[in-house]
């Protein structure tokens, strides 16, 4: 099994390797600070478009939760008239030309599991690269596009936005609070107070919106079958991720009563079929994101964790008052 870092061991308490690190971390904050006002006096070019852009992040790296309000959002503004196309980075992805259109059976190699998980789940048009005002383009010349989603964009400064809205780990927060590498956050939490919702995956606190997960279902990863997670309830099973933040599925399905020995593998991991090769043989339970790049191997007892998210009324009600003025504007 790969060699999974546990940057946790630093990153989220304060500790002798973290203090080590912070004159790093302040040359950091001194390069990220510049940039940002390279971009505010107009040195850098901010690109506009004539339609909404939402921009979905966060400020500290690892898995926060945002991949699935991304894919509620699209649902959501779908049921409301709109036809909302997403842009993203398409990490991992090796593409030798950006920006590329994504599918649900596009290769992940080329385009990021990801953007291919996201594509899958949504439906709708979806665009990758590291130029993200070049991925809208795309996105608006070649499909009916009238509301924009960034994922992954906070920090993304060359696209401009109307909307922001940070994701926030509600187990892990802003861990010891340092910047990179000697914390895990891109901007310091202060950034949070300038984005328009901070949304908090668990319960949020007094000026911000709650996200909860639904009850998972499960469907097998080869076929049309489908499981309740009750099932595995009182059962040990294995359990793989490959996300930025794997303890959470892990945690996910203990809460559940499910027994599991845990496998986590880098983010963004390239699957071969030994690893589907557990001893002892028992059922393997991974996430969506895990499954786009595990569909092609053999494992006849796999089965996808598939999670949905629903934030709470307030951000709904939020939510709809910005897109009245949208269409208002």
């Amino acid at each position: 099994m790969p060699n999974v870092p546990r940057l946790d061991r630093f990153w989220y308490s304060r500790n002798p390797v973290a203090f080590l690190l912070l004159p790093l971390a302040f040359v950091f904050g001194l390069v990220s600070r510049l940039r940002r006002w390279l971009y505010r006096l107009r040195v850098l070019r901010t690109v506009r478009f004539d339609v909404p852009v939402l921009v979905v992040g966060n400020v500290s790296v690892g898995g926060t939760g945002k991949t699935p309000l991304v894919i509620w959002l699209a649902d959501y503004l779908g049921k409301q008239g709109w036809h909302p196309g997403i842009v993203s980075r398409g990490y991992g992805g090796a593409a030798t030309s950006w920006p590329q259109q994504v599918r649900g059976d596009s290769d992940t190699s080329i385009v990021g599991d990801e953007a291919v998980m996201i594509a899958a789940r949504t439906g709708r048009p979806m665009c990758v690269g590291p130029d993200r005002p070049a991925a809208v383009e795309a996105l608006l010349a070649h499909t009916d596009t009238d509301i924009v989603i960034s994922d992954d964009g906070l920090q993304h400064y060359a696209l401009g936005r109307d909307i922001e809205i940070a994701v926030v780990d509600g187990k892990r927060r802003m861990g010891n609070g340092f910047l990179l590498p000697a914390g895990p956050l891109r901007e310091p939490a202060s950034r949070l107070l300038e984005v328009d919702m901070v949304v908090i995956n668990g319960q949020g606190d007094e000026g911000e919106y709650s996200m909860r997960i639904h009850q998972p279902t499960l469907r097998s990863l080869h076929g049309e079958a489908r499981r309740r997670l009750a099932e595995f309830t009182d059962r040990e099973v294995h359990a793989i991720a490959g996300t930025g933040n794997p303890d959470r599925f892990f945690d996910l399905l203990e809460r559940h009563g499910i027994g599991l020995r845990r496998h986590p593998f880098p983010d963004h991991h390239v699957y071969r079929a030994e690893d589907l090769m557990l001893d002892p043989p028992r059922s393997i339970l991974m996430t969506e994101k895990d499954a786009v790049k595990c569909s092609r191997l053999p494992c006849k007892d796999c089965w996808v964790v598939q999670v949905d998210a629903e934030p709470d009324a307030a951000f709904i009600s939020h939510l709809n008052r910005v897109l009245e003025e949208f269409s208002d504007g």
